[in-house]
């Protein structure tokens, strides 16, 4: 069965199942990875003090393991970011989501940015880096930018939003993401919550998309299909 073209399995495919609530329960992590790998979701995104009580949860579970840096506001010195970014591949975590300080990159200061990005890669180790720019912060040039200084410094993924700021993921900006570094994988965050909007966001460019609501999305795919 398949709505809009996609099976099941592959929107859940899409999916990195994120839980960042500050007051996010032991409990919601271990049902949450219990969704992720039941729902075959690519990955499970949480706080990096969850990172070892996931890691077990996973086990030999083919779903990746991420966790933020710089979380939410990308600001800390970007030694802070790069020691948080070892402790977290230490702990388990192939994949890293970090922040950009946002406030460089629009006061034109790339090379700040690019440092800060080359940082976490570096100290990533080989683990997947996925950059958050918070688009809805910035104009369409800042974002390009944006996604130029991150392909420069290795990175695999740009990412839209945090889920924190103003705004969240956009067809447009997903759309000017995936054409600009076409190589590099784009990540829709912040306000994804319905099956169609999902869709919307993969068809615009987006590899990923991070949500919350997994099983609200997948049980609307069950409805349609």
């Amino acid at each position: 069965m398949t709505y809009r073209g996609y099976t099941r399995e592959q929107i859940a495919g899409f999916i990195d199942h994120t839980v960042l609530k500050p007051a996010a329960s032991s409990d919601e992590i271990r049902t949450a990875v219990a969704t992720a790998i039941a729902s075959k979701c690519i990955a499970v995104c949480f706080r990096p003090s969850d990172m070892v009580l996931a890691k077990e949860l996973l086990g030999d579970s083919s779903v990746g393991l991420a966790t933020v840096v710089g979380f939410p506001h990308g600001t800390n010195d970007l030694f802070v970011k790069a020691f948080e970014t070892s402790l977290a591949v230490s702990q388990g975590a192939n994949e890293i989501d970090m922040v950009i300080h946002i406030g460089n990159l629009i006061e034109g200061r790339d090379d700040l940015v690019l440092a800060d990005i080359r940082a976490v890669v570096d100290a990533a180790d080989g683990a997947l880096v996925k950059v958050i720019l918070e688009t809805s912060e910035l104009t369409d040039e800042q974002i390009v930018r944006a996604c130029e200084l991150s392909r420069e410094a290795g990175a695999g993924y740009v990412k839209t939003s945090t889920g924190f700021a103003s705004g969240g993921a956009t067809v447009h900006t997903v759309s000017l993401m995936a054409k600009t570094v076409p190589e590099l994988g784009v990540k829709a965050s912040g306000g994804v919550r319905t099956l169609d909007q999902l869709i919307d966001m993969v068809e615009a460019g987006a590899t990923r998309v991070g949500a919350s609501g997994t099983l609200a999305i997948l049980a609307e795919f069950d409805a349609k299909a």
